[in-house]
């Protein structure tokens, strides 16, 4: 196959909104080769490994972690490298940061390993299989569904390491958390609704970090939770999607949540396509009525918190986002707190006010051309059915809270 047809850089803004990114295409067998080797070079020799979430929050751990190893990497060459990458490379919206093509980047006696909710047994597998015997190991900004899907990989870590430290502020199922617990693993979970996991990292870590994490902890904060009261967390949020994971360690991890001139200047050059592809995305919305609440539904390749903002301004109480790539993003407001409940039919979870999923409608490619001609239809139709499944489990609720005399709020 023609590599140009899989290349969205170059397709017009009106359909690279439509499909999904260059790496949607590679097999999961490449892909399942290509992180061997990543983590195997990466671990090698390694005094400890973090396994995180790459976005913002997950990172930001990583960079705390390694300021208590005294592990940092320099942020300097990143920053010098910034303007060539203005000039020269293409705007690739959805490829996110990955480990690719790092091979330069010098390395640190505290390893990052990448993983996502959906694919944290594979990680904690491959650092077990290729990490030094006796090595510290943190876990951060994941939250597995279940505990039999992180079992086997769990046991031959805390077999093979030091210790286990895993920090997340997502919502624990009781009985996971005590089954990761009762396997010897330090598992601190903060309030969702208070704290992000580079909270619960800083808290938690036995060492006297500077004022400037404090404040990127903060700041963290501010974006992961939506509250969206500090400028910076958006800056700080686009940064981690945009550059190399090594990049935004290095870069906060020695300036915090005040990012560099240079930093903010290849943000600002991002966000020309970026806003352009939000407007799309919502210029594609319709607002369907379940229950009591107002549901934004749209297609696209976009930054989904912007889209959901615009949406829940325009008088949406949750927004939902299908992506090309067959994901969705589910986003709540102070008028609708169950964006996990919707999730959690669809093959998904997350927090109250903002939750993902994918729905497990994809058999073949079939499915996915129809995906992308239809803009997400059959997607939209089942996380819409998990709405109503919700909006009548609210009912009920109300319901019986009546009938036992107790006034409630939906």
């Amino acid at each position: 196959m023609d590599d140009d047809l899989i290349d969205s850089g170059l397709l017009p803004l009106s359909r690279k909104s439509l499909l999904p990114g260059t790496g949607f295409f590679y097999p999961d067998s490449l892909d399942e080769d290509r992180a061997d080797e990543r983590v195997q070079e990466a671990v090698d020799g390694a005094e400890a490994v973090v396994v995180a979430d790459l976005d913002a929050d997950g990172l930001g751990c990583a960079a705390l972690i390694r300021e208590m190893y005294d592990a940092a990497l320099d942020p300097e060459p990143f920053l010098a490298d910034i303007e060539s990458r203005m000039s020269d490379d293409p705007v690739e919206e959805e490829t996110e940061s990955d480990e690719d093509d790092e091979a330069d980047t010098p390395d640190s006696s505290v390893a990052l390993v990448g993983a996502s909710p959906h694919n944290v047994e594979d990680a904690l597998e491959r650092v077990a299989e290729y990490a030094d015997d006796g090595v510290e190991v943190y876990v951060c900004d994941l939250c597995p569904d279940k505990y039999e899907y992180v079992e086997d990989a769990l046991e031959s870590l805390v077999a093979h390491a030091d210790s286990v430290r895993w920090f997340d502020h997502h919502q624990w199922n009781d009985d996971v958390a005590a089954a990761v617990r009762d396997a010897g693993v330090d598992l601190v979970v903060g309030d969702s609704d208070e704290e992000c996991t580079t909270d619960v990292a800083l808290r938690s870590l036995d060492y006297e970090f500077s004022e400037h994490f404090e404040e990127l902890a903060e700041v963290t904060r501010d974006h992961d939770l939506w509250i969206r009261e500090d400028e910076r967390s958006d800056d700080l949020a686009d940064y981690a999607y945009w550059v190399k994971n090594e990049e935004y360690v290095a870069v906060v991890g020695a300036y915090g949540a005040d990012l560099p001139e240079k930093a903010l200047s290849y943000v600002e050059h991002r966000r020309i396509e970026k806003e352009k592809l939000i407007d799309l995305a919502v210029s594609r919305a319709e607002f369907k009525r379940v229950g009591e609440w107002t549901v934004g539904v749209t297609y696209g390749r976009c930054s989904q918190n912007e889209v959901a903002e615009t949406l829940r301004e325009q008088g949406a109480d949750a927004a939902v986002i299908v992506k090309p790539a067959g994901s969705a993003s589910i986003r709540g407001s102070e008028g609708f707190e169950r964006a996990h409940e919707v999730a959690a039919y669809v093959d998904g979870g997350g927090h109250p006010r903002a939750a993902g999923c994918k729905p497990e409608i994809y058999d073949d490619m079939l499915d996915y051309a129809n995906h992308w001609s239809t803009q997400g239809s059959a997607a939209k139709r089942v996380i819409l059915a998990a709405f109503e499944r919700v909006a009548e489990a609210a009912e009920d609720d109300e319901k019986d809270a009546e009938d036992e005399g107790v006034e409630t709020e939906r």
